[in-house]
């Protein structure tokens, strides 16, 4: 039976990455935008000079290109927030939040931009609008009714930008708690865990100028051509010149497959089409580390061979003679590591790691990239500090066209940590905080985002306030966490668009529409720039193009500047000074935040500047002063405890992903046009065989439920099974749909990040359509 006859909606896509599919793809979202010819010029200035910084990811760009600078996934993400739809308080009268809820994420987010402040009326079911101060002593009258700082969550997403992160960790300290739940939690916590303590810096080394000079670019658990889709040039130059891109991913992405450049007239018109890989490995879900820990086994053995025959040394004995601690215990681990368990729980062949292995050390120069593949998983920290220890037995770190490169998702993640968004904050921030504010900050450990559902779900959170993003459904464990957020005695959405975070209301709640990217933001002194930072550490400034769809919209500075005022007064700043001209924040940013000396100056410069990077120059903030091999054992078995103790088999080991129309939880639409998707979103990627073998067949429905020792259910159900090229025992689904699978519980060692990508699921007929209410 072919795949069309069983789903006419899921067809192989045999065109390129890019290409003609992305012209067309942003043409679409272009039109429905309602207001084209304003978002043309809009794109023109995306992630140019004087232009904003794009809303998507946070890949960098050369400065010194003055291309068109956005990928598709960039234009949907512009032409989605610049929309000329609006959700106001007619809308609002015309739909209850409980009719709200029978709607799917795509649909509340496609009504258009919120436009007004409005506060949830629960005898009427229905938001209603309020005025802004109104707004903002209702907030600090419920904080300053608590009976600690510690009562209150406060949760930031990776597009507020260095401004409005630094005045919003500058308000909550003043407050007095460290709760800074942070959407960082959920994907990259595992990289800066990791990477601090190996080499003294939560960040990637690399610049994009180093992309230009590798002679391999190792690729772990990474789909660029959906979720940063702007690598793709980089990587397709680097093929071009002869270096090597390795990929390691269990599914073959188009987008590490085939590239056909947009703006490459040449291409376009034959319809070409460039190679992006040299190798590509697909080991198991949570094998990447010994596949790494094969490749190391396999330097020592060549290292050793080398110097009984006199040859040239495999390792950079300079190097990590004067620059590294710790080898000595990880050469004993890579001796103790049996080639057995390497190769059973990597899920690839030894000749294949010997073979990535072999491209390692021919190459004199390596950039390694990973991203949510590695980290949303058990054993995340370890696995990047294998990838550490592999990138340092040759010395590459701390040169051009080497080092390391987690690859982050939201465009300014990285800046709002730079700007303190930081649970465990560094004992020098509070420092440069109590020196500049003269008040005592809190020195305690504050919630992570597992932390603060937890505690909102015991009642010890009683407030929570979300700077963007949707928290409800960004989250594991779905239903549980949306239970946290109905504990609170306050909930409060500092949003651009509808979501299902608004529909999730505390005893009470307020919606504070904010202005995005794209938006003009004018205060008392002029138009405002902001600045983010990227994959890169470089700092860019941001202007919006566009006039708002309301007055009654305001930029993020200024809610959170009005919610501290209302709640403190003009303590420890003050606050209407601050927002009347955005440079006096820069200043404060500069006063207090190590690499941002004469930042109003700086930030003018074309492309922006770079922040440095110790471990790029080969200083090692670390306890031992030196980069540090980590000698972690592989772990015994990958399948959890709380799964073996349920004590069933799991059918498939599932990972959670995004489709290619969509960007974190925002759905621009229901196609997955790499992937062969139209048109739904509720689908189960498995092998043929693994289907078969469990009683199923293509295109039938399905439940899917997670294994878990706690006695909770954790079931979706009516998914269509697709038959999928995924090697045998593994499954993919989107989320934030298969969110619900995701235990709490199960999170990162050292980094509470979700295991999102090693969900253990049982398949069973399905008993109906899913809809998280």
């Amino acid at each position: 039976m072919s795949l069309q006859t069983v789903n006419p909606r899921y067809q192989p896509y045999k065109g390129a990455a890019a290409g003609w599919g992305a012209l067309a793809s942003v043409t679409r979202f272009w039109l429905d935008s309602k207001q084209p010819f304003k978002n043309l010029r809009a794109l023109l200035k995306t992630n140019q000079n004087g232009g904003f910084d794009c809303p998507g990811c946070a890949w960098g760009d050369s400065p010194e290109d003055g291309r068109v600078k956005f990928c598709e996934n960039g234009a949907k993400a512009v032409n989605w927030e610049a929309t000329k739809r609006r959700v106001d308080a007619a809308f609002f009268a015309r739909h209850s939040v409980s009719a709200l809820r029978e709607q799917s994420d795509y649909w509340l987010e496609y009504q258009g931009r919120l436009t007004e402040p409005m506060r949830y009326d629960r005898t009427s079911d229905r938001y209603l609008p309020i005025a802004w101060d109104d707004a903002f002593e209702l907030v600090a009258r419920h904080l300053r009714s608590l009976d600690s700082p510690d009562q209150a969550e406060f949760y930031t997403s990776g597009r507020a930008s260095n401004e409005a992160a630094y005045l919003y960790q500058l308000f909550v300290r003043a407050f007095g708690t460290n709760n800074f739940p942070d959407c960082s939690n959920m994907c990259h916590e595992a990289s800066g865990v990791a990477l601090g303590q190996s080499v003294g810096v939560g960040k990637g080394s690399v610049t994009f100028a180093d992309f230009e000079h590798a002679d391999a670019i190792f690729v772990f658990g990474q789909n660029p051509g959906t979720n940063h889709p702007r690598m793709l040039e980089p990587l397709r130059e680097a093929v071009k010149r002869g270096a090597q891109v390795v990929a390691f991913n269990p599914l073959k992405e188009r987008g590490l497959e085939r590239f056909q450049h947009p703006q490459h007239a040449l291409e376009m018109l034959t319809n070409g089409s460039e190679p992006l890989n040299t190798a590509f490995f697909r080991p198991a879900l949570g094998g990447d580390m010994a596949a790494v820990r094969g490749m190391a086994k396999f330097l020592l053995q060549w290292e050793r061979e080398a110097q009984a025959k006199g040859e040239p040394a495999v390792f950079d004995h300079a190097f990590i003679a004067e620059h590294c601690d710790g080898i000595e215990a990880y050469l004993a681990e890579l001796d103790a590591t049996p080639w057995e368990h390497i190769e059973a729980q990597s899920g690839l062949r030894l000749d294949e790691i010997e073979t990535a292995a072999q491209m390692y050390r021919r190459a004199e120069r390596v950039i390694a990239c990973w991203a949510m593949g590695i980290t949303q998983h058990h054993h995340s920290v370890p696995t990047i500090q294998e990838i550490v220890n592999l990138q340092l037995l040759r010395g590459n770190v701390g040169r051009p066209g080497a080092g390391l490169c987690p690859v982050r998702g939201h465009s300014n993640v990285q800046g709002d940590r730079t700007m303190g968004i930081n649970d465990r904050p560094p004992a020098a921030l509070l420092d440069a905080l109590e020196r500049r504010f003269a008040f005592r900050v809190p020195r305690h450990d504050g919630h992570n985002t597992v932390e603060a559902i937890n505690a909102m779900l015991e009642g010890r959170a009683k407030v929570f306030i979300g700077l963007g993003g949707n928290f409800a459904q960004a989250t594991p464990d779905s239903p549980r966490t949306h239970r946290a957020l109905q504990n609170c005695r306050l909930t409060v959405q500092i949003s651009t668009k509808l979501n299902r975070s608004h529909l999730t209301t505390g005893g009470d709640a307020l919606i504070l529409p904010c202005l995005g990217r794209t938006d003009i933001d004018r205060q008392a002194s002029g138009p405002q720039a902001v600045t983010v930072e990227d994959s890169f550490s470089m700092i860019h400034a941001s202007r919006g193009q566009l006039e708002p769809l309301s007055r009654q919209m305001r930029s993020e500075p200024a809610i959170i500047a009005g919610i501290a005022k209302a709640t403190l007064g003009q303590r420890p700043v003050d606050w209407d000074a601050l927002i009347a001209d955005y440079a006096r924040i820069r200043e404060l940013i500069a006063e207090t935040i190590p690499g941002f000396a004469d930042f109003n100056r700086r930030v003018q410069h074309p492309g922006g500047f770079h922040l440095g990077n110790a471990a790029a120059e080969r200083r090692w903030n670390t306890a031992s002063g030196k980069a540090n091999f980590n000698a972690c054992a592989l772990p015994r078995e990958l399948i959890p405890e709380q799964v073996r103790r349920s004590g069933q088999r799991p059918d498939l080991i599932l990972q959670t992903l995004r489709s290619h129309d969509q960007y974190n939880t925002t759905i621009y639409g229901l196609d997955d046009r790499y992937r062969g998707v139209r048109g739904q979103r509720e689908v189960v990627f498995a092998n043929a065989a693994d289907i078969r073998r469990l009683g199923f067949e293509p295109g039938q429905k399905i439940d899917l439920v997670s294994l878990w020792n706690d006695g909770v259910e954790r079931r979706v159900s009516g998914f269509t099974l697709l038959a999928f090229d995924i090697p045998p025992g593994q499954a993919a689904a989107y989320y934030p749909e298969t969110n619900p699978l995701v235990p709490l519980e199960s999170h990162g060692v050292g980094s509470y990040t979700p295991t999102s990508k090693f969900v253990a699921v049982r398949l069973e007929a399905a008993r109906a359509s899913n809809r998280i209410l």
